[in-house]
């Protein structure tokens, strides 16, 4: 059984190198992959040489393709992560960040920034992705809080009903906000869709070390999520303190989701299919699960990329758009195949 999983791992790490590889090398130009490997083995490596390979081919992949691909497989692999978790932690299938209001929170803080006009200052560019990230945080807390105000158990029906109002309510407020500022209104939009476009090394050195703390923290609390999909009762009586750990697991999620949408904007249902997919073929046990949805979402997302730049070029589809187009079929057969099995 080790050896299957070990396996499937390998399998999948693969998969994620080639979808790299096409995502730095399909676009207006076309970069052979050994041209790729040449130039990644001599300035990330320091090996082989790249005299023979075109010069412009190393700015484009350095300052403009690989910090983007990159950013797109940490996005992925960071939703896919806590969407994961989400669903242990509420036992639903249909649990995610994005339906628990954490990323419309997180885009809400970004639309404030954008509409207000707000400047830098002493964060720079970081002032945009620190503000969606905070709000993302306190949405979080707000959830929890109410839920604890309706029901002092906080059970996972009452965390799943307030996440999905609050998350109605703060879409609401980012449409007000581009309706009644219309110079505003495509950014608002295009954040609220997602992008990859434009994005730099800088994203990448933020987005890499939160994403590899909140994995390993997932990482260490992969007994209690197990347990927890047992249920609450079956958890409380196995010594799982359930209030403790939802507030733990549902901060460190924020602090995962609320980063990624600081960089990409909010980008839906991928946080929701990973975690079934990846399930069907590795179990249910989250050692294995988690470090598999990292790499599937990851991976999943870098293909998403690669569609939404390339599809109907030279104008570029919202990523949110690509998975939603995904994610909604995928949404509807959870959903009605739950019925149909009378769960």
């Amino acid at each position: 059984m080790k050896n299957k999983t070990m396996l499937k791992i390998l399998l999948l790490a693969t998969a994620a190198g080639i979808a790299v590889l096409l995502g730095i090398g399909i676009g207006s130009v076309f970069i052979p992959p050994v041209d790729i490997l040449a130039i990644l083995g001599n300035r990330l490596l320091g090996r082989g040489n790249t005299d023979a390979v075109n010069p412009i081919y190393v700015s484009l992949i350095m300052d403009m393709r690989l910090p983007r691909v990159l950013l797109a497989f940490l996005v992925g692999a960071a939703l896919s992560a806590s969407g994961t978790v989400m669903q242990s932690i509420l036992k639903n299938p249909l649990a995610s960040p994005f339906g628990m209001g954490i990323s419309a929170g997180a885009g809400l803080g970004a639309a404030v920034i954008i509409v207000s006009g707000a400047t830098a200052g002493i964060l720079g560019i970081f002032l945009l992705p620190v503000v969606s990230f905070l709000s993302g945080l306190l949405t979080v807390v707000l959830v929890m809080g109410i839920a604890a105000r309706i029901d002092r158990g906080l059970s996972n029906t009452t965390i799943i009903l307030v996440g999905m109002v609050i998350s109605l309510f703060f879409s609401a407020i980012m449409n007000l906000l581009a309706t009644i500022s219309p110079s505003y209104a495509q950014r608002i939009n295009l954040w609220q869709l997602g992008s990859f476009s434009m994005k730099e090394w800088s994203s990448i050195w933020v987005l890499l070390p939160v994403t590899i703390i909140c994995l390993i923290g997932f990482q260490c609390a992969a007994r209690e999520l197990d347990i927890m999909t047992f249920g609450e009762e079956q958890a409380q009586s196995m010594g799982v303190n359930l209030k403790r750990s939802k507030w733990m697991l549902m901060l460190c999620v924020a602090v995962l989701t609320g980063t990624a949408v600081a960089f990409a904007g909010i980008i839906g249902f991928v946080d929701l299919i990973t975690p079934h997919v990846v399930r069907r073929f590795f179990g249910s046990a989250h050692r294995r699960v988690l470090p598999a949805s990292a790499l599937f979402g990851g991976t999943f997302m870098v293909l998403c990329d690669l569609a939404a730049r390339t599809l109907t070029p030279p104008r570029e589809i919202p990523i949110g758009s690509i998975t939603a187009l995904i994610g909604v079929p995928f949404f509807i057969y959870i959903y009605f195949g739950k019925k149909k099995s009378g769960q």
